[in-house]
């Protein structure tokens, strides 16, 4: 017997963003292992203290910018995009369901402006690789590569062997 499902998008229901996110998603993992609040201490001399607006969260902003690295986002928009449907990044941001979500151009200004000529970056980057490495989920002796195979259509008997180099700053560079 066919069967029509009754729309549901209005339903008003009661729910909490924690039942909803799955606890074996890699945002869920890394939340238990990764101890984010640190972030203020790095970033504080950054931000006026008692002048101006208030500023989009630094956590929040890094969070974001893990986020796009993480699932190779590409675009900030793209990503703002993403948040604003996707449960587990909401999650993992603090957000609540009905939480304005940051807009694209403020992360943006953020990520270039206020953080301009200076390694905050690589400091946060280091100081997430030193907690993985005090939890034992990174221990630097084993290096693993994307080893898909793919047929080139190549000449073989001329080509040149490069070293390949690719850093957090690229990412960075490529975002702007």
């Amino acid at each position: 017997m066919l069967k029509e499902r009754p729309q549901t998008q209005s339903t008003l229901e009661i729910v909490s963003i924690d039942e909803l996110a799955l606890s074996d998603h890699l945002l869920c993992k890394i939340d238990r292992t990764i101890d984010f609040p640190f972030l203020h201490d790095f970033v504080k001399d950054f931000y006026c203290a008692d002048n101006g607006r208030p500023a989009l969260d630094p956590t929040l902003m890094f969070k974001l910018l893990f986020i796009s690295y993480l699932f190779d986002i590409r675009s900030e928009r793209q990503l703002i995009s993403e948040v604003q449907v996707n449960v587990a990044y909401r999650w993992f941001l603090g957000l609540g369901l009905t939480d304005k979500v940051p807009d694209a151009s403020t992360l943006s200004a953020n990520r270039i402006r206020r953080f301009k000529e200076s390694d905050v970056y690589q400091q946060i980057f280091d100081q997430i690789v030193f907690q993985a490495m005090k939890r034992k989920l990174v221990g630097g002796h084993t290096f693993y590569i994307d080893s898909t195979h793919l047929k080139a259509n190549a000449n073989k008997k001329h080509f040149e062997k490069a070293l390949v180099e690719q850093s957090r700053q690229a990412y960075i560079d490529e975002l702007d």
